[in-house]
């Protein structure tokens, strides 16, 4: 099954003080490996972002004044996740914000059912410890350099790497390939082993035939 990793940024914390999506993102997988299909848009939210926000993404109310607003890529971002499997950190609150923009777009909300929650997932693999993507990012070794700010698309690249080593298939392919050619370079040296030919000397031959006359004048045999 294809799954897609999905992220996206806000105006603010809660629905129900009216805030809205003003990111989204989506990565699409297929099995396990990153696809080129990508989902990925700035929306105009219809309200101003709140400063905690602002300091969070960094999206500003100028920046986003011209954007689409979620009703005109609707059906698109639908499409986009249709019959795939989604791939969410701290899942309840993207699904939340999403299905109260396709409430007021008069769309299908989408289903709990086909959620993944990679927070529920890192808490129950490391109970006690800190999930949030950036200490998963340091506890996996994976280069979170850029992220400076949040940005949905960039933390769906993040999540994917993340999402991978929580279900233990790190890296599935490269590590195929590396186990193929470490077997060449195996097999090449027994090859290359099988190859050599050792000379013996003038004198190790008559040092043999000395023995022979020595050590072995009767024939045990």
């Amino acid at each position: 099954m294809k799954q897609i990793i999905l992220d996206t940024e806000t105006t603010g914390l809660s629905v129900k003080d009216g805030h809205r999506i003003v990111e989204i993102g989506c990565i699409e997988l297929d099995n396990l490996i990153p696809t080129k299909n990508i989902f990925h848009c700035y929306l105009n939210p219809e309200r101003k972002v709140s400063e905690s926000a602002l300091k969070v993404h960094g999206y500003t109310d100028a920046f986003l004044a011209d954007k689409k607003k979620f009703k005109e890529i609707a059906d698109d971002f639908l499409n986009f996740i249709d019959e795939k499997q989604i791939v969410i950190h701290n899942a309840e609150f993207d699904i939340t914000h999403l299905n109260n923009e396709l409430l007021l777009a008069n769309k299908k909300k989408i289903s709990n059912e086909n959620v993944i929650d990679t927070l529920e997932l890192a808490r129950n693999k490391f109970p006690g410890s800190g999930v949030s993507l950036d200490a998963l990012c340091k506890k996996f070794r994976i280069d979170n350099s850029r992220r400076k700010k949040h940005t949905a698309i960039l933390d769906c690249e993040l999540l994917s790497k993340v999402y991978i080593n929580l279900i233990g298939q790190k890296e599935p392919v490269f590590q195929f390939e590396n186990k193929i050619q470490k077997e060449k370079i195996t097999t090449q040296k027994i090859k290359n082993y099988s190859k050599k030919i050792i000379s013996v000397s003038n004198k190790e031959i008559d040092d043999h035939k000395k023995f022979l006359r020595t050590n072995l004048k009767k024939n045990f045999f």
